[in-house]
């Protein structure tokens, strides 16, 4: 990596305001920030580009869809870990917390046993330096599942932890207030017969009312313990609000409702709502959308969930809608906030002394395109 490099010309995307300028990195880290054109012969010209600090995704399970491409095809773990990794920083994403999820309640599921092997083929790769953005984990626990305890105390040791979250998907609960949604959504996931689906309402919500609060009670305080950031997960009530302020998270993730978005901000929990919800124009499953609560002032981080490619463009569209989100502050959704949120204070923002993880992106529309990415200065797409 040379000593120094400078790009210029570019509309820099700061905390505060967009700036026409020049940024010069040293030894990884942003050294100057400021107006006008470098004549250093070495500049890189951006031609006009905006630069925006690398994005950080705080909850993605694209790594499952490459292990498992198609139903019953098991791809191996180097090749699907090296996969995702290059869809995630062709995204922008400089940090990345995997999301693997413990306790499979799917009847016959594979999550479980691919658990593991995700989590040593992630850890092997980054180890290697073979991944080009940063990747992190995020446990993401099924309270109602009966070995979910013992299986977070089996992983919550591995260094790339940093980021929990505690959930209930049984009927009754949360994102399946309604029973008949719930059984309208796993009947259709799962492929279930009237009888089977019977069968596992009933066994979810025994598992539920058995396991959930206190699973919820140790998760948490394992996580204290650990200095270890902790989320909610489809809070729907002020009373669910209140629980999560309670129990000291810090991250609201998916609220499916106004009034607990509105709590949680209120509260001091950061709202994470899915940019596919932005891109898509709502939610997947019925709940409140993302430009609702954007335009309450009650967004503050979006997560691609499910779809790298829609972190950056929904950030751009977020800017764009009727709401008090210029760029510089929908920027802060998908890069400062989300790293503030999860400890880490050395990136998601230009600013003199940060990490030089950085992103040029052409924005003619409201589909940006990706043109370089710099992670501490190297640039890795």
């Amino acid at each position: 990596m040379p000593a120094e490099i400078v790009l210029t010309n570019a509309r820099l995307v700061t905390a505060e305001r967009v700036i026409d300028g020049t940024l010069v990195i040293r030894d990884g880290l942003i050294a100057t920030v400021e107006e006008g054109r470098s004549q250093l012969p070495h500049a890189q010209d951006l031609d006009g580009d905006y630069l925006l600090p690398g994005l950080v995704e705080l909850h993605t399970d694209n790594l499952e869809k490459h292990m498992s491409p198609r139903p019953g095809v098991d791809w191996p773990s180097a090749s699907a870990v090296l996969t995702h990794d290059a869809q995630i920083v062709a995204a922008g994403i400089t940090t990345v917390f995997d999301a693997l999820s413990i306790g499979d309640i799917k009847p016959g599921g594979q999550r479980m046993q691919q658990l593991p092997v995700m989590l040593e083929a992630i850890a092997r790769a980054a180890e290697a330096g073979e991944t080009r953005a940063e990747h992190r984990l995020h446990l993401r626990c099924e309270l109602c599942h009966p070995d979910v305890l013992s299986l977070f105390r089996d992983l919550v040791e591995h260094p790339l932890v940093q980021l929990v979250s505690v959930m209930d998907h049984s009927p009754g609960q949360r994102q399946f207030a309604l029973e008949a949604k719930y059984r309208e959504y796993y009947r259709g996931k799962y492929h279930l017969s009237e009888a089977e689906m019977d069968a596992f309402t009933i066994e979810q919500k025994l598992n539920s009312q058995k396991y959930s609060d206190r699973h919820r009670r140790a998760v948490v305080e394992e996580c204290r313990v650990r200095g270890l950031a902790v989320a909610s997960h489809d809070d729907a009530t002020l009373a669910h609000a209140q629980e999560s302020a309670t129990y000291g998270m810090t991250i609201a993730e998916f609220p499916t409702t106004l009034e607990a978005a509105r709590a949680s901000h209120e509260l001091g929990l950061k709202v994470l709502m899915g940019a596919p919800n932005i891109v898509r124009g709502g939610s997947h499953s019925g709940n409140i959308a993302a430009a609702e609560l954007a335009a309450a002032n009650v967004l503050d981080i979006l997560s691609s969930d499910y779809y790298p490619a829609s972190l950056l463009q929904a950030a751009v569209m977020l800017a764009g809608q009727d709401n008090d989100y210029d760029l510089p502050k929908a920027v802060a959704t998908v890069s400062r906030l989300p790293a503030q949120a999860a400890g880490l204070h050395d990136r998601g923002e230009i600013r003199v002394g940060l990490r030089a993880d950085l992103l040029q992106a052409r924005i003619a529309s409201e589909q940006p395109l990706v043109r370089q990415v710099w992670r501490e200065g190297q640039r890795v797409f």
